[in-house]
């Protein structure tokens, strides 16, 4: 063989081992478009408002009218907003706490992901997923960690998709999972409004959350996104990698938290007399036992057993508990819950937009009008897939589960009833469909982005592509089940 063709053979086999695949290119054509076209976050916030509005003064409401409810709205879910704050510092405390960081570091060190990017990002979009179904919170503060610890030892990894593989729990499964705010909601009377309870009574979450259909839902979104992550992932010669973005993460304030041995160092230890009990374990021992002695008590004596006790005020109070006996000191604990609160930020000055969104809707005539057409047009072969439908788009402008319920279910439910679809595979149609624009709105992601010190544009190109496939899947998924579902009455 001359050394011409030698040459050439070597070419087309480095461009073999470069050029990548179509979905990867289709990722890498989305990403770019994000980079560069998409908006911060709080725009979507505030184009939901005006959108509302002019939608509003097309079927005939004042100016006036939609103003004034708007605005008496925006505090009313300030108690709410504390509550998804606090899902994010509870997931912080726990994921940087030293047992669990111990965790991520074996993840993030396992061997057949330690030289292919490609894996390692589908690596990130299981475990993503998997601690999405025990709280969204950890599952954002969880990856991102993961994300980082694996920025710094896999070469060649794409730090755009992993970051959207990090989100993946938020935009596909959380909702299916024991933080549903909806289900959470149903299964309780005391958090239920006393008007939708009078239309739905109690809805088990042996109807919703642990259903067979439920869980192979699970099961297959979760196959799909890790496929999808993997093959959209770019090789190594085409990503762009953390050193890209130029950051290179230095873990010293997670480290310092989470570093079992550095009680012996001198920055560990009380600097004055007056520090002492930061740096002891009796009064975490202490009120932590006292936390969990409450928590062992409620879910164990609950007379409607322990699940009918796992609301959001008591999901969060676990979290916290954990947390503290797992840091072991105060000055750990309160560090731990320090370096948390910049990922609330957005959390905190949006919901307040979105509770104006709430308020136009329900304080107006938007609520009616919504409700009487969702009534008219459908029917019991075709009531599950446009409750998808709705609920998906709807979740675009009020992109919070347990609020955008409160909307949605007292006429999502009734019309159920009018047409025999079962009550629980309802909520978890609304569960699995309004999952889909968190892979578009960038609200959920803020938590992430602040840990990984980048954009919504930067990731929302895969994450899109994600929603792109999701879309028939969840779609049929819903519409399928439904259809075959029984029809079990209201319980009150």
């Amino acid at each position: 063989m001359s050394s011409k063709n030698k040459n050439k053979n070597k070419i087309k086999d480095k461009n073999k081992n470069t050029k990548d695949g179509v979905l990867a290119r289709f990722g890498l054509a989305l990403a770019a478009w994000s980079e560069k076209w998409f908006p911060d976050s709080w725009i979507f916030a505030l184009v939901g408002v005006v959108v509302i509005f002019i939608f509003g003064l097309l079927i005939g409401e004042t100016p006036k009218k939609l103003i004034t409810e708007g605005g008496k709205s925006f505090w009313v879910l300030i108690p709410f907003t504390m509550q998804m704050a606090l899902i994010v510092i509870g997931g912080y405390v726990v994921a940087t706490a030293p047992a669990v960081y111990w965790i991520i570091k074996k993840v993030a060190s396992v061997s057949f992901i330690a030289k292919n990017p490609r894996a390692a990002i589908a690596w990130i979009a299981f475990f993503s997923m998997i601690t999405s179904l025990i709280s969204w919170g950890l599952s954002l503060i969880f990856s991102g960690l993961l994300v980082r610890e694996m920025s710094r030892t896999i070469k060649g990894m794409d730090y755009r998709a992993a970051g959207a593989a990090a989100y993946l729990g938020l935009g596909a499964v959380w909702a299916l999972g024991l933080s549903s705010s909806a289900a959470m909601m149903m299964a309780t009377q005391a958090t239920i409004p006393p008007k939708l309870f009078a239309i739905s009574g109690l809805i088990p979450l042996t109807q919703t959350l642990f259903t067979f259909q439920n869980l192979l839902m699970i099961i297959i979104l979760i196959a799909v996104s890790v496929l999808i992550a993997y093959l959209s992932a770019p090789k190594a010669a085409n990503a762009k990698t953390v050193e890209s973005f130029n950051l290179k993460h230095n873990l010293s304030s997670v480290t310092d938290v989470t570093d079992v041995n550095d009680v012996n160092n001198e920055s560990e230890l009380p600097q004055k007399p007056g520090e002492w009990l930061e740096y002891n374990p009796i009064l975490i021992i202490l009120v932590g036992g006292f936390l969990a002695y409450y928590l062992f008590d409620l879910f164990t004596n609950d007379s409607k057993g322990p699940l009918a006790a796992l609301d959001l005020n008591n999901y969060n109070l676990m979290f916290i508990t954990i947390g503290m006996l797992l840091h072991w000191r105060p000055k750990r604990f309160l560090k731990a819950v320090s370096e948390s609160i910049p990922a609330t930020g957005g959390i905190i000055i949006q919901f307040p937009f979105y509770a104006m969104i709430f308020g136009m809707v329900v304080g107006t005539g938007i609520n009616k009008w919504l409700a009487d057409l969702f009534v008219m047009i459908s029917t019991k072969e075709t009531y599950s897939l446009l409750v998808a439908i709705y609920s998906a788009v709807l979740g675009v402008f009020i992109p919070s589960g347990g609020s955008k319920w409160i909307i949605e279910a007292p006429y999502v439910l009734q019309a159920s009833i009018l047409h025999n679809v079962n009550l629980g595979w309802v909520v978890q149609i609304y569960n699995a469909a309004e999952a889909l624009p968190n892979l578009l709105n960038p609200f959920w992601m803020l938590p992430l982005l602040g840990l990984l010190s980048i954009k919504a544009r930067d990731i929302v190109g895969y994450t899109v592509l994600q929603m792109i496939v999701h879309i028939p899947i969840v779609f049929f998924l819903c519409w399928y089940f439904g259809l075959h579902l029984p029809f079990v009455a209201p319980v009150f």
